[in-house]
């Protein structure tokens, strides 16, 4: 909805409203991004599922902490588990987590440009 939204705006369209219940929802949303750690656990899940031990060896993190974060990612409903046998499978389940992301990282990389620009 966002993504469609400020696409509108960089045809010129006006922006719709959006309800408090809504923005709430936003908001939670970016709150689950807001962790650095998640953000490493969605990148190493861009390749394909993963274990968590998979995921430890991939983030540099403990067990423990990449299971928490897991269980935010899963209940936001950005990753999805499937398990076989012993183990679980971890993958993205909301793939437009990617696009948020790389709409987030080309404005950071246009500003630091931009930066440089007047710095040099």
């Amino acid at each position: 909805m966002i993504i469609l939204q400020a696409e509108k705006m960089k045809r010129g369209a006006k922006r719709e409203a959006m309800t408090w219940e809504a923005l709430e929802l936003v908001a939670a949303r970016f709150g689950v991004l807001a962790e650095p750690m998640r953000l490493r656990i969605l990148q190493a899940l861009g390749g394909g599922e993963r274990t968590v031990t998979e995921l430890v060896g991939a983030t540099g993190a403990g067990q423990a902490n990449v299971s928490r974060h897991l269980r935010v990612l899963m209940d936001a409903g950005m990753v999805a588990r499937r398990r076989a046998g012993l183990n679980a499978y971890y993958r993205i389940d909301d793939p437009g987590i990617f696009e948020l992301c790389d709409l987030v990282c080309r404005r950071m990389r246009k500003a630091h440009e931009a930066a440089a620009a007047r710095l040099g």
